[in-house]
């Protein structure tokens, strides 16, 4: 379990799969994930497929990211979500800055 990445359509998106809990625990991990590429995606997908809980350190990865990248409101995208992740994002309104599905 952890965190594994994939270059996909040459180098522009950036795919971050995400197995286990996503917790402080991960914050190394994850951001090299994005930090440690050769090209400059424009695209990035959290897969959470894999994904058993977030906290509230994840989320705060997260902003980190997009902050980082420089990105805008859906230019990092996070899919597969379950239902339970699916509420937090809700709940702590993140499905208004990135695009969640």
């Amino acid at each position: 379990m952890g965190i594994e990445t994939q270059l996909k359509e040459n180098g522009s998106i950036l795919a971050i799969n995400i197995s286990g809990r996503f917790d402080f625990n991960r914050l190394t991990e994850f951001r090299q994930s994005y930090s440690d590429t050769d090209s400059t995606p424009s695209q990035y997908i959290i897969d959470m497929k894999n994904a058993s809980t977030i906290d509230s350190s994840a989320l705060g990865m997260l902003l980190n990211m997009q902050r980082t990248l420089e990105k805008e409101d859906g230019e990092i995208k996070i899919i597969n979500c379950n239902t339970d992740i699916r509420k937090i994002f809700q709940i702590s309104r993140f499905d208004i800055i990135f695009e969640i599905s």
